[in-house]
C-alpha cells in the first residue's frame, strides 16, 4: 500500500508546497501553509478515460422561462440580492465574527419559511442553541426546519430528492467536511470540495443555498479564492461593534447590481431595516461644528447622505500623523497634498484625523470635495453651512471633476431639507430637474472654494 503523500497547502491561494515554508510562494502570505494528506484511490489510479455523452447546444435567441424570485420579507436583503432570491443560486455571506451574520440569515429563513419550506443547517451550534437565539429574536413560532451537521454527504443525502426545500442555509462552510478527504474542516481542500458539492446540488434541484463564510484578519473570506468564483453572489456584512448600524454589501451578483448596499440597525430584537439611511446617519449631526461636511454619495442604486468629520491638531512629534476611518488613507494623503501645493493651505505640521460617521465605509472618489471642505473647516475653526452638501472628485492639478448621477444626489438632499450644494460644473445641465429647491454652487477649481 502506497504511503499517503503529505503536502503543505496555502489557506489563502490554495497553492501546494512539498515542504513547509514560512511564506507562500504563490500569494506571498506568511504562516498560511497547513499540512494536508493527499490520498489517491487505486480505482481512480487505474481508471481509464471514457468518452462522455454528447452535450446539447441551444441557440442564444431561444427563449428561457423567467425564474421567479422569492421575496424574503426583508426589503433591504432583497434589494442587495437584486430583488429576491433566484432558485438554484448560491450565495456566500461573509463578515467579521460576531457582526450578526447568523442573526441576519436566521431572520431571513424564519420570515421566508412562513410562505415556503426552509431549512437552517448549523455546523457551529446545536439545535438548542439556534432555538435560544430564535426565541430571543421572537421567531420561535416560525415553521423553520433546523438541523445540526457538519457532514456534507449527510446533508446532500437529506436534500437530494424531488421534494427538497427551496432554501437551505449552511452555517458555516468552514465547518463542513467530506469523508473522502482526510484534511481537517476549514482547510482549502475541504472548503473547495464542500462548496462544489453544495453548488452542484443547488443547480440540480433548483435550491437556493446560502453559505456563511468566515473572514481572515485582512477582511477577506477565508479559504481559496476559487470559492468566490464558484458562487453566484458574494455579500459582505460590515459594521463596527461599537455602532448599531450594519451594512450588507454586494461585491458580486450574477442576478443583480454589484456595489448595492442594505442598511440595518442592530437592536435587542435583532436586525431592523433602515428605510431612510440618510436621515439615520445624519440624526446626531451638529450643524454648527467645525470640521463637519455632508457628502451626497451613491451606493449601488441608492443615494446616501453621510457626515464626514475632520480634526486638525498641531503635530506632537516630528512626523505628523494621518488617520482615516471609513475612507482610503492614500486618498486622504492625496487631498492633503493638493490643498497644500495648489491652494497654499499648510498641513505639513498638523496631525489630521478623518472619520465617516456611523461606521460606513466610502470608496467613491466623489467624496474628495466633502473631505477637503471638512479639512479646511477644521483647520480654520469655521463651520460650513449646515444646509449644504458637497460632492466632486479632485484632480492633482486642483481641478474639480464631474461625477455621475447629480440628480439623484440633489433629490435626496432636497428631501432631507438641504438648500445648497457645492459641486463641479455639470456637463449635462438639461438633465437636472428645474423644480429642485437646492441652490447650486458650481466650482471648477479648488482655489475658488476658499472664497465661499
Amino acid at each position: 500500500m502506497a504511503k499517503p503523500a503529505v503536502l503543505y497547502v496555502c489557506q489563502q491561494c490554495g497553492m501546494s508546497h512539498p515542504r513547509w515554508i514560512g511564506r507562500c510562494s504563490g500569494c506571498e502570505s506568511w504562516n498560511t501553509l497547513i499540512e494536508e494528506v493527499q490520498t489517491s484511490s487505486p480505482a481512480l489510479k487505474h481508471h481509464k478515460q471514457t468518452r462522455g455523452k454528447v452535450i446539447e447546444f441551444t441557440k442564444l435567441a431561444d427563449q428561457s422561462p423567467t425564474l421567479p424570485r422569492a421575496l424574503t420579507g426583508l426589503a433591504e436583503f432583497d434589494r442587495v440580492c437584486g430583488g429576491g432570491l433566484v432558485p438554484g443560486s448560491v450565495i456566500l455571506v461573509g463578515g467579521d465574527p460576531g457582526i450578526g451574520k447568523s442573526t441576519l440569515l436566521l431572520q431571513v429563513a424564519a420570515l421566508l419559511s412562513q410562505r415556503q419550506p426552509c431549512s437552517y443547517i448549523s455546523g457551529e451550534e446545536a439545535v438548542e442553541q439556534v432555538r435560544m437565539r430564535a426565541h430571543r429574536l421572537h421567531l420561535q413560532e416560525s415553521p423553520l426546519l433546523l438541523a445540526s451537521s457538519t457532514n456534507v454527504g449527510e446533508i446532500i443525502a437529506s436534500l437530494d430528492h424531488a421534494n427538497a426545500v427551496p432554501l437551505v442555509i449552511i452555517d458555516s462552510i468552514q465547518t463542513m467536511a467530506i469523508d473522502a478527504i482526510e484534511s481537517a474542516p476549514g482547510s482549502v481542500s475541504q472548503v473547495r470540495a464542500a462548496a462544489h458539492e453544495l453548488t452542484r446540488l443547488a443547480k440540480k434541484r433548483g435550491i437556493t443555498v446560502i453559505m456563511v463564510g468566515h473572514v481572515t484578519k485582512e477582511g477577506m473570506i477565508a479559504g481559496p479564492k476559487v470559492l468566490e468564483h464558484m458562487v453566484d453572489t458574494v455579500l459582505y456584512f460590515e459594521g463596527e461593534r461599537g455602532h448599531q448600524f450594519r451594512i450588507l454589501r454586494a461585491v458580486k451578483n450574477r442576478f443583480g447590481a454589484t456595489d448595492e448596499i442594505g442598511v440595518f440597525e442592530m437592536t435587542q430584537a435583532g436586525l431592523q431595516e433602515v428605510a431612510n439611511p440618510s436621515a439615520l446617519f445624519l440624526s446626531e449631526r451638529q450643524g454648527d461644528a467645525s470640521g463637519s461636511a455632508v457628502f451626497a454619495g451613491i451606493e449601488g442604486t441608492r443615494p446616501l447622505l453621510v457626515e464626514i468629520q475632520a480634526l486638525v491638531s498641531p503635530a506632537s512629534y516630528g512626523t505628523p500623523r494621518r488617520a482615516a476611518i471609513g475612507w482610503d488613507a492614500g486618498r486622504l494623503a492625496m487631498v492633503l497634498a493638493v490643498l497644500e501645493t495648489r491652494c497654499g493651505i499648510p498641513f505639513s505640521t498638523k496631525d489630521v484625523y478623518l472619520n465617516v460617521a456611523g461606521g460606513l465605509k466610502i470608496s467613491e472618489p466623489a467624496a474628495d470635495l466633502a473631505v477637503a471642505s471638512a479639512l479646511m473647516s477644521a483647520l480654520s475653526g469655521k463651520s460650513l453651512p449646515s444646509d449644504a452638501i458637497f460632492f466632486g472628485e479632485i484632480g492633482l492639478s486642483g481641478e474639480l471633476r464631474s461625477v455621475g448621477q447629480h440628480e439623484m444626489r440633489l433629490k435626496e438632499a432636497a428631501k432631507l431639507g438641504f438648500k445648497q450644494a457645492f459641486l463641479p460644473p455639470c456637463r449635462q445641465k438639461p438633465a437636472l430637474s428645474q423644480d429642485l429647491s437646492v441652490r447650486l454652487h458650481e466650482i471648477a477649481l479648488l482655489k475658488e472654494f476658499i472664497h465661499f
